[in-house]
């Protein structure tokens, strides 16, 4: 579930940004781009659970 944490947190930035740009509201803009900015980091954090393929069929060939 972890792996796909990266994909989940980028779409939800993508959603922020989309909604706070239609919204009118004072200050709209920066908090849509603040919360952006946190979702795309933990976007960042998760990227290391994404399984490497190179590194998997290494230590298959190691066994």
């Amino acid at each position: 579930m972890k792996r796909y944490l990266t994909l989940i947190f980028f779409g939800l930035s993508i959603i922020i940004l989309y909604v706070g740009g239609k919204l009118q509201i004072y200050w709209s803009g920066i908090a849509a781009w603040g919360l952006a900015l946190i979702s795309l980091a933990f976007a960042a954090y998760f990227s290391k659970y994404i399984p490497n393929k190179n590194t998997s069929s290494k230590n298959n060939k190691n066994v």
